[in-house]
């Protein structure tokens, strides 16, 4: 029963996260006439050249949203193929609810007036928490955050919010060609806000050096294996008690080692650990989802 209703509350905040990053994106960053990158920013693109340039009359709703989805219906198979179906499934859920946010949250309330930075760096904030957010839970919430995904699992090094900054600064360089070069910066500068606190929230990008001192060794190793990890054992002793102890060590996601301390914590297991972030890790070391 605690498992099912994990399940629903990991589905909850990663739906949660899709109504953050529609909410910052409709109420910050189109309603200041900037523009996202990736596959919403090419939905936003199509909804111009519809709406403004063709005059598709669409009125009090954002079809942004829905050109989004239609591009997405590639990338799900990726999902299917290589993420496997848990996955595909959640992130059905959250792309589906993103369009509708994204569709039916306004985009002609200006929070910032004209203020294009703040809303640019507010919009980053809060579009990147929840990107972030809905990761973090297991979901995403398509387009170059399944893409992302797909590459983290390739290539160490890599993270989802690199990905979205490569692709945003092409899409951007084409975009300086059609607008107002004004309009690309401050879209740059939402981008680079967006891509770096995705990452920060996203834990599955932070590495964390561990390392635990304990008599309870059979336990932590239980532990550390229900992430799909390994650690190193070393036998030690305690400079005031002299008596033998172990000395685990082992590299975990940020997310990983929240959960083995408290897990140790929760099971009383008295254990002494220390906590490292770590730029790189060489190799073998899957990333995971």
């Amino acid at each position: 029963m605690n498992g099912k209703v994990e399940e629903c509350r990991k589905l909850f905040l990663a739906v949660l996260g899709t109504l953050f990053f529609a909410g910052g994106m409709n109420l910050f960053i189109v309603s200041a006439n900037l523009y996202s990158g990736g596959f919403l920013g090419i939905g936003q693109l199509v909804r111009t050249l519809l709406v403004d340039l063709l005059g598709l009359p669409i009125k009090g709703i954002d079809i942004a949203g829905i050109v989004f989805y239609m591009i997405n219906v590639p990338i799900f198979f990726i999902a299917w193929k290589e993420l496997g179906k848990k996955f595909f499934v959640v992130t059905i859920i959250c792309v589906t609810m993103q369009t509708i946010f994204l569709t039916f949250i306004p985009t002609d309330i200006r929070i910032l007036g004209d203020e294009p930075l703040a809303s640019a760096l507010i919009g980053g904030v809060i579009c990147g928490y929840g990107v972030g957010l809905t990761l973090r839970e297991g979901g995403s919430g398509g387009g170059q955050d399944v893409l992302g995904l797909y590459m983290m699992k390739k290539k160490n090094s890599f993270s989802v919010g690199k990905l979205a900054l490569m692709i945003n600064v092409a899409v951007y360089m084409g975009c300086a060609l059609l607008y107002d070069l004004k309009i690309v910066i401050y879209s740059l500068v939402y981008v680079a806000v967006s891509s770096y606190v995705t990452d920060r929230v996203h834990l599955q990008n932070v590495n964390v050096e561990v390392m635990v001192i304990t008599k309870a060794k059979k336990e932590i190793e239980e532990i550390i294996r229900k992430y799909n990890r390994s650690a190193t054992i070393m036998r030690g002793e305690g400079s005031y008690s002299h008596e033998g102890v172990n000395v685990i060590y082992s590299a975990l996601s940020k997310h990983e080692a929240r959960s083995l301390e408290h897990e140790i914590s929760e099971r009383n297991l008295g254990a002494f650990m220390v906590f490292k972030d770590v730029n790189h890790i060489y190799g073998k070391y899957d990333k995971h989802l």
